[in-house]
């Protein structure tokens, strides 16, 4: 059978193309405001959320969700009531998040599928719900984006100006880092929490050595995010190897690719 005669094969490509435009809209954020690792740390939240949620015996969704919006916010409260850099805001809860997730592990009895299908990404497993709820959560990442563009734009680039303009600069970067939050939950399907940190940044950073067009920016990242995912998905399907794996090393060539042909233009 070809490719696109399986059905689990169909709504993980459409799954796929959702959230690599959704990570790389997003992930020009990430990038311009150095919030790399901050991504990292929301998505070990989101283990630490699932391993909760099956201790409790709930649907994992609502631990992987309700979790690293606590984290995101939490995060955007310390680093700026602690006096902190967020940095150091996201390796206190980073860790203490992860730790809580494999100290509850030894509370859930047997092997729990779930758990490392969220570590560890399993796209080709996306049901009918898991498909909803990705268009779902995107249709919220891409209307906050779309609502709050200018507000988001001049907290990008100029903070401190935006805080002395009147802008609630504490709150936007709430709804920033919950937006990132809910991208996080959104890709963990993908590549899982180990390597949902990839889809925020390579693409991002790939779109931005070749434009530097803020809205062009958003625009080439996210179809960037789409060509990656969908690309390394067609390619594990063939070889036969593990889809969020190959879904970055795709996305990581392609970076390497596109910085040295710069270069090489320069």
């Amino acid at each position: 059978m070809s490719l696109l005669g399986y059905v689990f094969m169909q709504r993980a490509l459409i799954a796929g193309a959702l959230i690599g435009a959704t990570a790389g809209a997003i992930g020009v954020y990430v990038v311009l405001r150095g919030f790399s690792f901050i991504g990292a740390g929301i998505a070990h939240a989101a283990f630490g959320g699932v391993a909760i949620a099956l201790l409790l015996g709930i649907d994992p969704l609502w631990g992987a969700l309700a979790f690293p919006l606590v984290v995101a916010w939490g995060i955007a409260y310390t680093s700026r009531r602690a006096a902190i850099k967020e940095e150091v805001a996201v390796g206190i809860l980073f860790a203490a998040s992860m730790a809580l997730g494999i100290f509850l592990l030894s509370f859930i009895p047997g092997y729990r599928a779930d758990l490392f299908g969220y570590l560890f990404g399993n796209i080709l497993a996306v049901s009918s719900r898991d498909l909803f709820t990705s268009f779902v959560l995107a249709g919220l990442v891409f209307t906050a984006m779309t609502v709050l563009y200018k507000e988001f734009l001049f907290v990008t680039f100029d903070p401190g100006m935006a805080e002395v303009s009147g802008l609630p600069v504490g709150v936007l970067q709430g709804v920033l880092l919950s937006l990132v939050a809910l991208t996080v939950v959104l890709s963990l399907r993908v590549v899982g929490a180990v390597l949902v940190a990839a889809l925020l940044v390579i693409p991002a950073a790939t779109a931005y050595q070749v434009v530097r067009n803020f809205h062009h920016l958003l625009l080439f990242s996210a179809l960037i995010g789409v060509a990656e995912v969908v690309g390394g998905l067609i390619i594990s399907f063939y070889l036969d190897t593990p889809s969020g794996p190959t879904i970055v090393l795709l996305s990581a060539s392609l970076f390497g690719l596109v910085m040295i042909l710069r270069k090489r233009s320069a």
